[in-house]
């Protein structure tokens, strides 16, 4: 695992992008789609990401989920290098891609079965979470019987089956309607309590990004870079109330303006 001294401590990440570059080719010319990123993420994190609409951060998702190789790079799981390398981490997309042919439990223990799991060990993991989850009942339901806030708890709790330690979620919520999404947010938040992941999050809302955070990064317009660095500082556990608190109205308006700033500068 990667370590850094710190004040006379050590600091273990764990997880690593360093330096990581990304261009692809179109039409004979190059596009920078990600430029010198660089994160630290310690294990048990809530980390999100914003930026504006093509700065690169499914791009950074894609990289480290192993889906496609940075230009230069690396990315470091546990101090190993996992350029390239898929089924290193968890990874949920913005639609939930559940299976209109199989049910709720069918879906949910899909991940379990490409790992080999018998299918009766994975409906004896995937039944308590679905009861406690708010899925109880549902089991044997077919997703478009479901509501969306209902089908992103499934799909989730199958990223989270799956078992690993890092899980990515690309705007998760951002189909939902605002009070659905609130209510998704603290159940994500539950979920994070019990589960102890390190989540990475992306997100075009700066106050779903402050609720559920312990850090943000924010990203430049293309070529994508890491802009700033934010902690975010706020009590847990978080609810409505949070929202309404002057540090987490500082918080907004401070990135508010980062992004405003790089929106200036586009033009």
């Amino acid at each position: 695992m990667a370590i850094q001294r710190k004040e006379g401590s050590f600091t273990m990440y764990k997880l690593e992008v360093r330096q990581t570059n990304k261009i692809f080719k179109k039409e004979g010319k190059e596009v920078v789609a990600l430029k010198d990123a660089n994160l630290k993420i310690e294990e048990g994190k809530f980390i999100s990401l914003i930026g504006p609409s093509g700065c690169g951060k499914s791009t950074l998702f894609n990289i480290i989920a192993g889906l496609i190789k940075p230009t230069t790079g690396e990315v470091l799981l546990d101090g190993k290098n996992i350029v390239g390398k898929n089924g290193n981490v968890g990874y949920m997309l913005q639609k939930d891609l559940l299976l209109p042919w199989r049910s709720i439990l069918q879906n949910v223990i899909l991940g379990l079965e490409i790992k080999g799991v018998t299918k009766k060990e994975a409906i004896e993991r995937a039944m308590p979470l679905l009861q406690k989850y708010g899925l109880g009942g549902f089991e044997h339901h077919y997703p478009d019987e479901l509501s969306g806030g209902m089908r992103q708890r499934a799909a989730l709790l199958r990223t989270l089956l799956y078992d690993q330690d890092i899980i990515l979620l690309d705007e998760p919520f951002g189909a939902l309607d605002a009070q659905t999404r609130l209510l998704m947010q603290t159940w994500l938040l539950n979920i994070w309590t019990d589960f102890k992941k390190t989540i990475l999050f992306v997100t075009h809302d700066i106050d779903e990004a402050i609720y559920l955070s312990d850090e943000i990064y924010v990203l430049s317009p293309r070529p994508g870079r890491i802009k700033e660095k934010v902690d975010v500082h706020l009590s847990r556990p978080r609810n409505e109330q949070t929202l309404l608190q002057p540090a987490f109205i500082d918080l907004k308006q401070h990135l508010f303006a980062l992004l405003k700033q790089e929106v200036v500068l586009e033009k």
